[in-house]
């Protein structure tokens, strides 16, 4: 196996925009109408319109990062580039556990909908595979791992045919439920039932942030983008901006087509009454051509987004460990193919111990969730941090306004992580601090070249900071906490404690004369950061900038 290739630049416009819709459309939409519409009513669709503005927010945000520097696995590199080594462990860490995990999650989910037709695939009164279940999820982990095995493009083909058929559905269930529409289901029980509480929890609790979030793969690809600078921000803002609009219609849609007796108890119980939401409520209603589609489509549409994660992964772990704190093996790309396939295997390997029998995968859902939006939180620090410390990087996508949308974005990371709960924040955040012990009992073995373990803990020190608040505010709040701190005064309080941590994040990354950029020497045919002064550009060298 060669450690000389390159990846090759193959991805389109088009091909960007469906692995960032096809990310965003796995399981999530299939479950997600009846837990939001149990935690937080009618006023559900608030959740999902608070929901897109966040992600939009952040994915604004990594329009900046994803334009400048394109490169692989960026959600790992770009911590690197403006606060050091430390930082990007920290976050390699907990973005490989997400997104390894989630390949597993989807093809899960394509197992429990398959079993509407094929109910020995599950055991008999469970939602466990059973052994040929098993079979099944390992059978599409297997064709995930050849699809992306030869190329990148061979991918992309396989996207596009599935999210044409992952988008026909949901729009087919739009146009029928709407058919059925009783206006009066949207005030019978009022139409916020658990009030501003309910609409925040159902952000994260009833799966819309683990819905929404599908921008990552879209930043880990890009050094297989063609004109990245233009692609990558128009994908992002376009998959965001179109999976909002037809998630709200499919809310609406689910709300106002429950048949009217199942809300004599409130919206509570729809859940129990619905698990399946748009199949159950097409059976419901006597339309069964359409249940029959939405099983097609539910075992279909997770499978998309499985693939495009195994995709991402390798991509990852590939940027991880370009860091200097990972493997270096996994920095091997294919010279034929253009795939990092050391990283491939590794994200195969993981795959398969995920679909293990983990106790709740309500709860790791939740925890990959948190996990996923803590890797979007640090882009706006990454960019305030560069902005400040490498002013003259060449940036042919800069976000206006950033000095309100930087704050404002990492306020409502915080707070989505925040509303996930005690116990996830606890487990979550407790394990990174933990990490960063490791790190720094091992930091003697890491080759930072460039950095002292001093600068490198000055600089990550605000992002455990805000873990250990995040703990003890969460310990004291009213998302599964104690009850100290009463809502809403418990939200405003996170979001302060979040505005001077993004500060202190933005004014303590890596000093002026040490920022260090790296060509992209991964890719075919990449131009140089800056054409009038690529000596300063060279790898491996440093950016002298201003202070």
């Amino acid at each position: 196996m060669s450690g000389k290739g390159k990846f090759k630049k193959q991805l389109s416009l088009m091909d960007l925009t469906f692995i960032g819709l096809g990310a965003i459309f796995g399981s999530g939409w299939l479950f997600a109408a009846s837990h939001v519409s149990a935690i937080a009513g009618p006023a559900g669709i608030f959740s999902w319109l608070l929901g897109g503005f966040s992600v939009l927010l952040l994915g604004i945000v990594y329009c900046e990062l994803g334009a400048a520097l394109p490169r692989a696995g960026g959600v790992i590199r770009y911590p690197v580039y403006s606060h050091g080594p430390l930082l990007g462990y920290l976050m390699g860490f907990i973005t490989l556990i997400a997104f390894s995990s989630l390949v597993a999650i989807e093809v899960v989910a394509a197992r429990q909908y398959a079993a509407a037709w094929f109910p020995e695939l599950t055991k008999a009164g469970s939602s466990d595979p059973s052994i040929l279940g098993w079979l099944l999820q390992f059978g599409l982990l297997c064709l995930f791992f050849m699809l992306n095995y030869r190329s990148v493009k061979t991918f992309a083909m396989a996207n596009n045919l599935v999210s044409v058929f992952k988008f026909i559905v949901p729009l087919l269930v739009i146009g029928v439920l709407f058919t059925f529409f009783k206006p009066e289901n949207l005030y019978s029980q009022g139409f916020a039932p658990f009030g501003l509480s309910g609409v925040q929890m159902a952000v994260s609790a009833g799966g819309i942030i683990f819905a929404y979030l599908g921008l990552t793969p879209i930043i880990s690809v890009a050094s297989e983008v063609k004109n990245p600078q233009r692609t990558i921000p128009i994908a992002l803002i376009l998959s965001v901006l179109l999976s909002t609009v037809i998630y709200v219609l499919l809310q609406v849609a689910f709300l106002g087509g429950v048949p009217t007796e199942m809300l004599v108890n409130g919206w509570a119980g729809v859940t129990k009454e619905l698990a399946l939401p748009y199949r159950d409520i097409a059976l419901a209603l006597g339309v069964g051509w359409l249940a029959y589609l939405v099983v097609a489509d539910a075992v279909i549409s997770p499978s998309g987004c499985g693939n495009i994660y195994m995709n991402a992964t390798p991509r990852v772990i590939y940027g991880w460990a370009q860091t200097g704190t990972f493997f270096k093996v996994f920095t091997r790309i294919d010279e034929k193919s253009g795939i990092p396939r050391p990283a491939l295997w590794l994200t195969f390997g993981l795959s398969v111990f995920w679909t293990l029998p983990f106790p709740s995968w309500e709860a790791l859902i939740n925890v990959v969730s948190a996990a996923l939006v803590l890797s979007y939180a640090v882009a706006p620090v990454s960019v305030a941090a560069l902005r400040r410390n490498a002013p003259d990087m060449p940036r042919p996508f800069r976000v206006k306004w950033m000095a309100v949308l930087g704050p404002l974005s990492f306020i409502v990371a915080a707070l989505i992580v925040y509303w996930s709960g005690w116990k996830t924040v606890s487990w979550l955040l407790g394990l990174q601090i933990v990490m960063f012990v490791v790190y720094l009992l091992c930091a003697r073995f890491v080759p930072t070249n460039h950095l002292s373990l001093a600068q490198q803990v000055r600089s990550s020190l605000w992002l455990i900071g805000f873990y250990a608040v995040t703990i003890v505010l969460s310990k004291l709040g009213t998302f599964g906490g104690l009850g100290v701190l009463a809502h809403p005064f418990d939200t405003l309080v996170v979001a302060a404690c979040a505005t001077g941590i993004y500060y202190w994040g933005a004014a303590t990354g890596v000093p002026a004369h040490m920022v260090r950029l790296e060509d992209d020497e991964e890719s075919e045919d990449t131009p140089e950061l800056s054409s009038q002064t690529p000596s300063r550009h060279a790898t491996g060298a440093f950016i002298q900038t201003s202070s």
